[in-house]
């Protein structure tokens, strides 16, 4: 009887220290400010793919002339993608279709880029998306940005 409880405990103890790493990452992540939350999807399919796959659910920071990208579910302190601004092309831009609806926030846009080759899609708020869009626009002299 002893041992079940002290194993429930631990167990507790190890989920509640768990959800707490979760805070204290995402508090850091955004210390410096400039963050707004975004899903990707990397290797994104061609345009008419709705089905919903490969989102993730994260929080971007604006650092410098990059785009870091961090996953909510992770205790990784790096970022999963970096996207530099000179490399960031716009393809386009719309709104979740079919499964997407269910895979991403509600009120989330889809932007469509090109970054070094690779598709990409990210779905952040229309505020989110102004911001972003802005940065693209606000590269330093002699920097090529597209934005569609």
């Amino acid at each position: 009887m002893v041992l079940a409880l002290t194993v429930c405990g631990t167990v507790v103890a190890l989920v509640v220290v768990g959800l707490f790493v979760f805070g204290l990452r995402r508090r850091l992540i955004q210390r410096s400010g400039g963050t707004f939350d975004a899903s990707l999807r990397w290797d994104a399919p061609e345009r008419g793919d709705t089905n919903g796959k490969g989102w993730a659910y994260g929080v971007a920071r604006y650092n410098g002339d990059r785009v870091e990208w961090f996953r909510v579910f992770s205790y990784s302190p790096r970022p999963r993608r970096v996207l530099e601004r000179s490399a960031i092309e716009v393809a386009g831009r719309r709104v979740p279709e079919g499964e997407e609806e269910l895979a991403l926030l509600s009120d989330h846009v889809i932007l469509t880029c090109l970054h070094r080759g690779s598709r990409l899609e990210l779905a952040m708020s229309e505020d989110a998306l102004t911001g972003f869009l802005a940065w693209l626009e606000a590269a330093p002299p002699g920097q090529r940005v597209n934005v569609a």
